[in-house]
């Protein structure tokens, strides 16, 4: 048991002292790139199912007259 605890104790000052973390500025800033590209992907995902839709509906419609 004394050999976990020792192992949390040293991952916690490896987190606090020897790791380098984001500026908190920088990761909003980065999050928010994030935020407005999957909105773009998935807006342009959503187009794209939409037109391919339609077109499949033609298609199968101009089959079955």
């Amino acid at each position: 048991m004394a050999a976990i605890i020792n192992y949390i104790k040293d991952s916690f000052e490896e987190l606090k002292n020897n790791v380098t973390w984001t500026p908190r500025a920088e990761l909003q800033q980065s999050a928010v790139v994030v935020l407005v590209f999957s909105i773009l992907f998935s807006l342009a995902i959503w187009g794209a199912d939409t037109v391919l839709s339609g077109v499949v509906q033609a298609y199968f419609n101009l089959i079955n007259g």
